[in-house]
């Protein structure tokens, strides 16, 4: 993107900078859009992968997890899902703190 002169000093620094913000802000958002949180539990058997709106991009349960019996399967997808939350939260906080960090 090029940033216009208006022959204005101050203002084409003040353009210049809201350039490489704006630059920074897609380069941001379109990392975000990428970015994935997991989590897993009873010993990998159970992984949860989360986009960053938290919405479910993936679950694997595999075979050996069914004989855990329903309620310890049910709690191994719950802390899957909340590992992978917390990845996915930290991952984004990481992200939009490079926003500010100049």
């Amino acid at each position: 993107m090029t940033t216009p002169h208006t022959g204005d000093p101050e203002i084409d620094r003040a353009l210049a900078e809201m350039a490489a913000q704006t630059a920074r802000f897609e380069e941001v958002s379109r990392r975000l859009e990428e970015t994935r949180g997991r989590g897993q539990s009873a010993g990998g058997q159970v992984v949860v992968e989360l986009r960053h709106t938290g919405s479910l991009a993936a679950l694997r349960i595999d075979p050996r997890a069914l004989r855990l019996g329903s309620q310890a399967l049910t709690d191994a997808i719950v802390e899957a899902f909340r590992l992978a939350e917390e990845d996915v939260t930290g991952q984004s906080y990481d992200l939009a703190k490079t926003m500010f960090d100049t």
